[in-house]
């Protein structure tokens, strides 16, 4: 048998060979269409981005030069008195908050017979909860314990505790109690 290949065409089957370089040549020539066509797009995008944000910045110095010129105009006075006057609308609205009867209904409730009230003193923080002191006489220690229990058993006062007990000149015990108050969470019936 003869190894040599004496022909002048050294591919026995060149239709086959044809057809893979035909093959490759269709793949490399719509792959160079797809990109040409891609970077077409996207030039075109660039130019309309590039065109929206010299836009956008121009609106951008035109809104800041008004917001300057606007700055120029306001009072800083005005503006300090229109402040003040939100914050004394604001602490009358939180003044409102407090009901009164509510509250002395509340303490109606659980006051134990041998302990009175002498002072209450509300205070509205800057979450707007209510903090109350109230200053109680009694005759026992143990009395002003029971009305901090009642209180505290009540679900309306949290925090109950006492911040100063002393002796008054009538032989009492005169506790001041600060606690915090938050109206509607039960009725002064619940405390019965």
């Amino acid at each position: 048998m003869i190894r040599t290949n004496l022909a002048t065409r050294p591919f026995y089957n060149v239709r086959l060979v044809n057809l893979l370089l035909a093959i490759a040549a269709c793949v490399a020539l719509a792959a160079t269409v797809l990109h040409v066509a891609a970077v077409l797009h996207y030039s075109g995008s660039h130019a309309e981005l590039a065109t929206r944000a010299s836009a956008d910045e121009a609106a951008a110095a035109n809104m800041r030069a008004d917001a300057q010129r606007l700055r120029a105009t306001v009072d800083p006075r005005q503006t300090e008195r229109a402040a003040a006057d939100a914050r004394e609308a604001n602490a009358l609205i939180d003044r409102r908050m407090l009901s009164w009867t509510a509250l002395f209904n509340t303490f109606e409730a659980t006051l134990p017979p041998d302990v009175r009230i002498t002072s209450i003193q509300p205070k509205i923080d800057r979450a707007h909860s209510i903090l109350l002191t109230v200053i109680v006489q009694a005759r026992s220690v143990k009395a002003i314990d029971t009305f901090m229990e009642q209180l505290d058993a009540l679900g309306a006062f949290t925090d109950v505790q006492s911040t100063e007990e002393q002796m008054n000149g009538e032989g009492q015990v005169e506790s001041s109690l600060q606690m915090r108050y938050e109206p509607g969470a039960t009725s002064p019936e619940a405390a019965r």
